[in-house]
């Protein structure tokens, strides 16, 4: 004899069930992924513009760049050059010009010092808009503008590993000028750090504007351009989130903004992070990956999967 299940004893059950199978099976992190509107493309470091220069300098070009050209990598959003150079000890580049640019580097490991051709060898001051001799936490900005020529050398008796990054500003013909600021390493380990964020003037900024110097994000280095960069030291298993604009107040543009994020070549290729929750955004040392369709506000998972500290850079543009 059969004995009929009450309908609603099956309302009861079923959900708890489903709840328990779901709990007992791994997680795809696929499904997971909490940025369904995103695309997310990898720029492997294996396909990046690479090039060596009278055994003193060793460059990975993620876009084209002197003698590296690829038309589907000439920029990305603002971003217009991201090198991970590599420059022997006692060399360096002469002096050389820029104009109608916003460069800056980003110190990984070693020293690296900038001087203008106007600045006598050894004459260095303080941290802010004079001279300065970089080590590993310090980012040296420089706006290109009408037109400047300084040089980039490492005067220490070890290599300097940097990142150097050019973004293209909202106008040209500015005044040239530098910054140099250090940014906390501890504070990298809890969370992204913001390192630029546009200058609160705008681009209508005043010559009194330019000279203060005012970021959106108080303590970075304000940049001529819709443009932040934060960077971030994630321990293996934990993992960090980036706010797209760095919010909603920071940046001009809202929607479908680009964000470019790097994973630096620092640990021998033990570093991995993980995009999102996706399987197949995961990068290794060297990688990058562009992400689109993105809009201010939007919160991007980066989660440490290597086994070691992963430094990660994220350059958010218009």
């Amino acid at each position: 004899m059969q004995i009929a299940t009450p309908s609603y004893l099956l309302l009861f059950f079923v959900p708890l069930i489903f709840l328990l199978i779901k709990s007992i099976l791994p997680t795809n992190s696929v499904m997971s992924k909490t940025l369904a509107h995103a695309s997310i493309v990898a720029r492997r470091s294996s396909e990046r513009g690479y090039a060596e220069h009278g055994g003193w300098l060793k460059s990975f070009h993620t876009f084209s760049f002197a003698g590296y050209y690829d038309h589907r990598f000439n920029n990305f959003g603002s971003l217009r050059v991201l090198n991970e150079d590599r420059v022997a000890a006692r060399n360096g580049f002469p002096t050389h010009p820029h104009r109608d640019a916003e460069i800056f580097s980003y110190i990984l490991n070693g020293e690296l010092t900038h001087r203008d051709s106007m600045i006598k060898k050894g004459a260095e001051g303080a941290q802010g808009k004079q001279f300065y001799r970089m080590k590993r936490g310090d980012v040296q900005f420089t706006t290109g503008g009408t037109g400047i020529a300084h040089s980039e050398q490492n005067e220490s008796n070890k290599p300097v590993h940097f990142l150097q990054i050019w973004a293209l500003p909202w106008k040209h013909g500015l005044k040239p000028q530098y910054h140099t600021r250090t940014f906390d390493e501890a504070a990298k380990r809890k969370a992204f750090v913001p390192i630029l964020s546009p200058l609160a003037a705008g681009p209508e900024a005043t010559p009194a504007d330019e000279e203060a110097a005012i970021p959106k994000i108080p303590d970075t280095i304000p940049i001529h351009a819709d443009f932040v960069m934060g960077a971030g030291i994630i321990e293996p298993g934990q993992k960090f989130q980036w706010t797209v604009g760095a919010g909603e107040d920071v940046v001009s543009r809202k929607k479908k903004r680009n964000v470019y994020v790097h994973l630096p070549m620092t640990k021998n290729g033990k570093a991995q992070i993980r995009l999102d929750h996706r399987d197949e955004a995961v990068l290794s040392e060297g990688d990058g990956a562009f992400i689109t369709g993105v809009n201010a506000g939007d919160v991007l998972s980066v989660e440490s999967v290597g086994d070691a500290e992963a430094e990660v850079i994220v350059l958010d543009s218009d």
